[in-house]
C-alpha cells in the first residue's frame, strides 16, 4: 500500500524556483528534495509564470535552428555544384 505525500504550495513553488530561477536541473532538484521528476515537471508547468513565454521562445529557437540547418545544407550543396560546373566549363 503506497502512502501519498501532500506537499504544500510553498514547497512546490520553492522547488520550481530552484529549477526556473536558479538554473538547477530538474533531476538534481528532485533528487535533493525526494520527489519524482514527473511531479517536479508538473509543478513547473503549473507554477512557472514565465513558462508559456519561455515555451514559445524555445519553440521559436528550435524552428530557427532547423531552418538554419536546412539553409546551411542548401548552401553547401550549391557550393559543391558551383565548383563542379566551374571545373567542367574549363
Amino acid at each position: 500500500m503506497s502512502t501519498r505525500i501532500r506537499y504544500t504550495e510553498e514547497f512546490k513553488r520553492e522547488a520550481v524556483s530552484q529549477v526556473v530561477e536558479r538554473g538547477h536541473s530538474v533531476a538534481s532538484v528532485a533528487g535533493r528534495l525526494g520527489v519524482s521528476t514527473k511531479s517536479l515537471y508538473d509543478w513547473t508547468k503549473r507554477y512557472n509564470d514565465k513558462g508559456s513565454k519561455r515555451s514559445k521562445e524555445a519553440d521559436e529557437v528550435k524552428a530557427l535552428k532547423a531552418e538554419l540547418k536546412r539553409v546551411t545544407e542548401e548552401r553547401d550543396i550549391l557550393k559543391k555544384a558551383a565548383a563542379y560546373f566551374a571545373s567542367q566549363s574549363r
